[in-house]
């Protein structure tokens, strides 16, 4: 059995505090998820608080036939979408996209190199920044978390080949975008 199997059976049996593993390993990708929607951390810091919540008070309802990850994303993304809808606030714009490209080791880079990576991530952050919610989510869970397409069909509710279909579109405006980087607005 694996870990994560263990701690869902010892949090069903009364052992609340195992939870806390999944906010330690789950928590930087589902802010990054609800950030992209919400564009306001405030905002993105209580979906998630919303969305464990919701997992753990549902947690009898995890299947182990998928991902945790993939169970608990798409309670992320379901809980950030209804948020922004109650709040009229979902356009089809996103965030930030810092949390995506955040590595860079400065001890091994000059000082040049390091502003150099600098700019790289800004004009990154502001071109996705302009692509639509879903296709900067599904960029997100394909390129930085490294999920499979089934999984992200599944976060999101839509077919693979949606999700396909998303990704192309998504990788080529960002493309484009970055292809005339210097055209892109602030935000």
């Amino acid at each position: 059995m694996k870990q994560e199997e263990l701690l869902i059976n010892r949090i069903l049996k009364g052992d609340t505090s195992s939870f806390s593993y999944f906010v330690d390993v789950y928590q930087d990708m589902a802010l990054t998820i609800a950030f992209r929607i919400c564009k306001n951390t405030q905002d993105a810091e209580d979906i998630v608080q919303n969305a464990f919540v919701k997992a753990f008070h549902n947690l009898h309802t995890f299947q182990a036939s998928s991902k945790f990850s993939t169970w608990f994303y798409r309670i992320v993304y379901n809980t950030a979408i209804n948020a922004m809808k109650e709040r009229n606030l979902y356009d089809s714009r996103f965030v930030e996209y810092s949390s995506m490209i955040d590595n860079v080791s400065a001890s091994s880079a000059n000082s040049v190199s390091v502003l150099e990576e600098k700019e790289r991530r800004e004009i990154i952050n502001r071109a996705i920044d302009s692509l639509p919610p879903s296709e900067a989510v599904v960029l997100t869970l394909y390129y930085v978390d490294d999920k499979p397409i089934k999984d992200i069909a599944l976060i999101v509710g839509l077919t693979e080949a949606n999700i396909k279909v998303r990704l192309h579109r998504a990788r080529k405006k960002l493309k484009t975008l970055l292809e005339n980087s210097i055209e892109i607005p602030k935000i």
